[in-house]
């Protein structure tokens, strides 16, 4: 299973604002500090501020915080939240699903428990397990 860039943007944006422990964050300083496009990351942002993981501040002077703790945002919600589908085989839309095994098969059954255990390894962790205290990553990121 690969994320997409849009979740991948998501999650280290989240980091680099987590480091930040309250301050306000612009974008440039995080495409600076990835050197990832600032474009993408104003669209990231703007749907993490609509799904209530990062306050928006506007105007001069203004960036983004966290919306909450980082212990409180959990990164299979991130993930769920970020993600289109995860629609993994053809046959796990029953709309567009033409396989001609799909009755016999038990592929679905075995990716969809995968799937599920994914989530569940996921929903263990916070953004605190990977930002709070993390020093190196701060220096890392920080420097940029």
């Amino acid at each position: 299973m690969r994320l997409t860039f849009y979740s991948d943007y998501s999650l280290r944006l989240l980091m680099y604002v987590a480091v930040r422990h309250g301050e306000l964050v612009t974008i440039q300083e995080v495409a600076d500090a990835y050197g990832i496009s600032k474009n993408h990351l104003m669209k990231v942002a703007f749907q993490l501020g609509r799904k209530g993981y990062l306050e928006t501040v506007r105007g001069r002077g203004g960036g983004l915080r966290l919306a909450r703790p980082p212990e409180k945002i959990g990164l299979g919600d991130v993930l769920r939240a970020t993600e289109e589908d995860f629609t993994m085989v053809e046959c796990f839309d029953p709309k567009s699903n033409t396989c001609a095994i799909s009755g016999p098969c038990r592929l679905r059954g075995v990716l969809s428990k995968a799937l599920q255990a994914y989530f569940a390894v996921l929903d263990e962790y916070t953004l605190a397990d990977l930002a709070g205290q993390n020093p190196v990553l701060e220096r890392v990121l920080l420097r940029a």
